[in-house]
């Protein structure tokens, strides 16, 4: 059937088939005059995405095309939704002139868009846009590609962690091969990025034979895995954005091993940089620490965020830094005074390496490089700086020369477009002032020639007219024809005058025509050139753009450690941590500090290994272990912390299971989800690792629960791994009395007649009872419910549910509901009683005292 159509259908929608077939996987935009149209399918899938009318045309006898179209001049627009929505976007031009070419015009593909190529649209200033690669085998091969800041890394890891350093940096697209494609982690990613467009390419792709020059790296021989992703993602390139496949550097070999370990959970569960709410930056740690104000200082914050330190030495010369700048409000206020002014600079010099940098942005660009003296004006009147500042300043390249050839070429203003002029100073080029000269002064000419020729002739009355038909041309009237030499050319004849042409007039009428096309053409190769001129100085504006973005990374982290009165953590080789009054830093900035109740917490080896910690929901319990993460991670990330006073051992790992949500489109309910993080924890944390639980087996029944949280908390603390275990399950507070390393801590309340006060304050010992019904009725529920719950708790602990409901307890105090049936304290007494030794009388007043704790 596509055969019988095909030969029906119009040399238009031929030349369209022949296209789409080439870019099967994108959207194709089809020039048509004024318009991007998008026929069948395309035009179905996307119409009611962009909010475009779905019509139809007429593609050949009998068939009709549905279709949909949108303005070339606002195409940008509905290209940036669709690349958002995760759809490639191939942009098909009219590569000929309608109005020069014979028969139907010629069309190309100049340009595709794709998820994670998106360097010249709009981007998020303070997040990477990141295309991804997975090759695996023995191990995960992974590289990441993001353009517009030219950063193009590779790495490799074990196939039981790829996923978390994969989702780490949230790519946009990914690419991996199709033997994959309906595997359980796609699902992850699916679930976790909904917006992310999967790609698969072949296996050739990974075969490092399509670009030779990752043969030449010295990784070659000892990252195969990695290479190959790395590779793939150059043949995307290559298939995609060929113009920018020379420009791009080789890749970087990164050690994840070099930094504290964060998986994917625990990254979400701490709301790092996004919260668990509404998925935004607000109220997530990065919002709290970011005071930046440069796009690539938050940019690097966030990945320190998710990139904390493990090397001690690193962590202090941040600190030192940190330290320094909070010392000195006068230098922090002058640095972001200065950065404040800075533009983009990390994603403009990156388009000046691609060569897509536009005039506007140049002008941005040039007026950057005026503010870096400034900086390092402000640093020359301090004697002693710490290292890292040092290192920052060493960083800063010397720039005068490029600015002042900027300043020099471009105008103060010029446009966004390349090709419309305005873009070039007078006085760089002769023959685009002559041009320009001729367009300003056109009349000037004219009037100058046709003097000349009136001087010349002897005709009074000449003077020079312009019509469509020939242009510009000399009118005679009849009485002086006479008087015309030989070298005008009679062109037209009218009842009184006659009009001619010369040589020299019809030469500057050609210049004048062109002059405006000649002006833009040469006002674009020019800047051409200035684009190469300063594409020369890529790799000392990317050491500059690096060095400000850490420089406001500090500057931010000194600020927030101030206005939240942070304390600079001890950072120490002995293993563990010990943390007085330490306090969430989001909660705590939402709140306000005076409404926040702080918590110490100690981890020692041998001592206190794992902290069981009990007491009714919403006391404080998942604040507490979230808090405690959280400031771990500020402290290797190099920050100041939330704390009266900090010192923290370098930890290799942060694990945290927090709360769980039904996965049912992958066949998961949330005890599956539960017992998979739990198990994925067990097999990697190490007796350096810091795991957080909370509420572990809750998610099936009672004593199932309570074994397995019994046997998680034992398998941990026999591998020595620092663990805060938040537990309903009371029984698990006898592991304290088992094991020296476990300690019981539980989150106080105050009881008032049938209500509870929550304290917020975590104390040494156990809680003697949950407060579920308590906090049942503060959740609102209807208090006949409660006062039910009551009853039925008070019969369930006397062993008794046929006990008449009439029965009054509203006086009795409900005690904890044990699994276990513990020993009674009367018991314990006897069985200390030292019969021996004690008297008849000691003895009835023993028996009375029994008897009294009996009723």
């Amino acid at each position: 059937m596509r055969g019988s159509v095909k030969a029906e259908i119009t040399p238009m929608f031929k030349q369209y088939f022949e296209v789409k077939h080439q870019y099967p996987d994108a959207v194709l935009f089809f020039r048509l005059g004024d318009f991007y149209e998008m026929f069948f399918e395309d035009a179905e899938t996307v119409a009611p995405l962009l909010g475009l009318v779905l019509t139809k045309r007429e593609a050949g006898k009998g068939l009709t095309a549905p279709m949909c179209g949108v303005p070339v001049e606002k195409a940008l627009f509905y290209i940036q939704k669709l690349v958002d929505l995760g759809f490639k976007v191939a942009i098909c031009e009219q590569v000929e002139d309608p109005a020069t070419s014979k028969g139907l015009v010629k069309r190309e593909v100049v340009k595709i868009y794709t998820p994670g190529l998106m360097v010249d649209l709009e981007l998020p200033e303070k997040s990477k846009t990141y295309l991804a690669s997975l090759y695996l085998d023995k191990k995960a091969g992974l590289a990441f590609l993001e353009l517009s800041c030219g950063e193009f890394i590779f790495t490799e890891v074990n196939r039981e962690t790829f996923l978390s350093e994969l989702l780490k940096r949230e790519p946009r697209e990914i690419l991996c091969l199709e033997e994959f494609a309906e595997s359980e982690w796609i699902s992850l990613i699916k679930g976790s990025l909904p917006k992310v467009h999967l790609s698969f390419l072949d296996k050739r792709a990974f075969g490092l034979t399509q670009v030779e020059d990752l043969l030449k790296l010295p990784y070659y021989e000892r990252y195969q895995e990695g290479l190959k992703a790395a590779n793939a993602i150059l043949v995307y390139l290559q298939n995609y954005q060929p113009h920018l496949l020379d420009k791009i550097e080789a890749p970087v070999f990164y050690y994840p091993e070099e930094f504290l370990f964060l998986d994917e959970a625990t990254k979400r569960n701490l709301e790092l940089v996004k919260n668990l709410w509404d998925g935004s930056e607000k109220y997530s740690l990065f919002w709290v620490l970011d005071a930046t104000v440069t796009p690539m200082g938050a940019r690097l914050l966030k990945e320190w965020i998710i990139y904390p330190l493990r090397d001690i030495n690193q962590i202090k010369l941040r600190q030192e830094a940190v330290s320094f700048l909070v010392e000195k409000p006068d230098l922090r206020d002058a640095l972001r005074e200065v950065l404040k002014k800075l533009p983009d600079l990390e994603r403009l010099s990156t388009k000046c390496s691609l060569r897509l940098i536009n005039p506007k942005e140049m002008a941005l660009l040039r007026d950057s490089l005026k503010y870096l003296p400034e900086i390092k004006e402000i640093f020359s009147e301090i004697d002693q700086l710490p290292r890292l500042l040092r290192d920052i300043l060493s960083q800063l390249g010397e720039f005068t020369g490029l600015y002042q050839r900027l300043c020099e070429v471009l105008v103060e203003n010029p446009p966004y477009t390349l090709k419309d002029g305005g873009i070039i100073k007078r006085g760089i080029d002769p023959t685009l002032d002559e041009l320009r000269d001729l367009k300003d002064h056109a009349v000037d000419y004219l009037s100058a020639i046709e003097r000349k020729e009136r001087e010349k002739t002897g005709i009074p009355n000449l003077r020079i007219g312009y019509n469509r038909v020939f242009g510009y041309y000399f009118e005679v009237s009849k009485g002086n024809v006479r008087l015309v030499p030989p070298y005008f050319e009679r062109k037209q004849t009218l009842t009184n005058v006659e009009r001619f042409v010369t040589p020299e007039l019809k030469e500057l009428e050609q210049k004048i025509i062109t002059a405006e096309e000649k002006i833009k053409n040469l006002e674009y190769e020019l800047f051409l050139g200035l684009r190469e001129e300063v594409a020369q100085y890529k790799e000392d504006l990317k050491r500059t753009s690096l060095g400000l973005a850490t420089l406001d990374v500090l500057v931010s982290l000194a600020k927030v450690a101030v206005e939240n009165d942070y304390v600079c953590p001890e950072i120490t080789e002995e293993e563990g941590l010990y943390i007085e009054e330490g306090r969430h830093p989001v909660i705590e900035k939402i709140q306000g500090k005076e409404r926040f109740i702080p918590n110490s917490v100690e981890l020692k080896k041998d001592e206190a290994v794992l902290l069981v910690i009990t007491g009714p929901n919403m006391g404080g319990k998942s604040t507490y272990l979230r808090q405690t993460a959280l400031i771990v991670i500020m402290a290797q990330m190099g920050s100041f912390v939330p704390a009266k006073y900090a010192r923290l051992g370098v930890f290799d790992k942060v694990f945290t299971r927090i709360g769980a949500g039904d996965e049912l489109a992958r066949g998961k309910s949330t005890f599956m989800v539960e017992m998979s993080e739990c198990a994925y924890i067990l097999k990697n944390a190490t007796s350096k690792s810091l795991v957080v639980l909370d509420e572990v087996g809750r998610g099936t029944s009672t004593y199932d629960g309570m074994s397995i949280a019994w046997a998680i908390a034992e398998n941990l603390y026999e591998k020595k791994v620092f663990t805060l275990l938040a537990t309903h399950y009371f029984e698990l507070t006898e592991l304290g009395k088992i094991y020296t390393g476990i300690k019981n801590y539980h989150v106080a309340v105050k009881e008032w007649q049938d209500d509870i006060i929550f304290m917020y304050k975590v104390l040494p010992g156990a809680a003697n009872k949950s407060h579920g019904i308590e906090v049942a009725k503060l959740a609102g529920i209807p208090q006949e419910v409660v006062d039910r719950a009551k009853e039925i708790l008070y019969k369930l602990e006397r062993k008794n549910l046929k006990e008449p409901s009439e029965t009054k307890i509203a006086s009795k105090r409900v005690t904890q509901l044990s699994i276990f049936d513990r020993e009674h304290p009367v018991l314990q007494k006897i069985r200390n009683l030292n019969i021996e030794e004690i008297t008849p009388v000691e003895a009835l007043n023993f028996l009375w005292e029994i008897k009294k704790e009996l009723k």
